[in-house]
């Protein structure tokens, strides 16, 4: 089934563009809705305690700032929509923090379109742990964009990360509608001895056969390795010339907190191509 509705986070920085554009790509192909969704960046629960009046001056002109920010953002988004030919189309802002705003429209989209944090570019309106809230509590796929990098193809040759837990089985399930649009689909799988029981006697033959079935052409690999596996993962991308990796987003979440697993840690920081991740 294909893409229906696509929601793709938009803000000020230099990377929204490029966002916009592999989102609108992917809403093309599929003949999908686009949803453009700034944020102000204040949470909607900071009246709550009655603390915080908004009639504070000083508030009142930090508050005008955002929302300045976000209809810019809105603005731009329509502009970019346009002249990239999205049919059907619309922009919000939610006057909410990024992972609350996004986070609950994501609830009514296919799959959910942000970018990397970049450190060295922090946003007023965007916590760093922004993607990984998304990946633990939104329900959906989440696309996430490198903060550098110019990617000519997104989802010509996607690599899986198949490790046959929960997670990638999702990942896999919700990344259908780009795999079967790729020319090849590289599927990878690392010390399957580790987990015998799970890849069976031939690791990889039961994914490819699955894939298959949904008409997409794949290849399998198994690789063995004793370094950390998300940068085995990124160094195999790059020699295969990938320019997508799916794979599963483990961890889980202690409040705000996000505790998650070593590779998908490991991916979130240094990641060199789009990545698309499920929970």
């Amino acid at each position: 089934m294909p893409y229906k509705t696509i929601l793709v986070h938009v803000d000020e920085s230099e990377r929204s563009n490029f966002r916009i554009r592999v989102a609108a790509e992917i809403a093309k192909a599929d003949e999908a809705h686009l949803t453009g969704t700034a944020v102000t960046g204040v949470s909607r629960f900071i009246y709550q305690d009655g603390n915080i009046s908004a009639n504070d001056p000083n508030l009142s002109i930090h508050l005008n700032f955002l929302r300045e920010r976000a209809e810019k953002a809105v603005a731009n988004f329509n502009q970019q929509a346009q002249a990239l030919g999205v049919n059907s189309y619309e922009s919000m802002i939610a006057n909410d923090e990024a992972g609350g705003g996004v986070g609950l429209q994501a609830r009514y989209s296919d799959l959910v379109v942000i970018g990397q944090t970049n450190r060295d570019e922090p946003s007023p309106s965007v916590l760093p742990d922004f993607p990984e809230y998304l990946i633990m509590n939104s329900g959906r796929p989440i696309l996430i964009i490198p903060y550098v990098g110019d990617f000519t193809t997104v989802a010509k040759r996607p690599l899986i990360a198949w490790d046959a837990s929960r997670e990638s089985t999702r990942a896999i399930t919700d990344a259908i509608p780009l795999l079967r649009r790729a020319d090849m689909v590289n599927v990878a799988i690392f010390n399957p001895k580790a987990v015998p029981d799970s890849h069976g006697e031939q690791p990889g033959a039961d994914i490819a056969l699955y894939l298959a079935r949904h008409g997409i052409k794949v290849e399998v690999g198994v690789h063995k390795t004793s370094t950390d596996i998300g940068n085995a993962l990124l160094s195999l991308s790059h020699d295969q010339d990938n320019d997508l990796l799916v794979m599963g987003g483990y961890g889980h979440s202690r409040f705000r907190e996000m505790i998650m697993g070593g590779v998908t840690r490991t991916i979130l920081q240094s990641m060199t191509l789009p990545v698309l991740m499920s929970h």
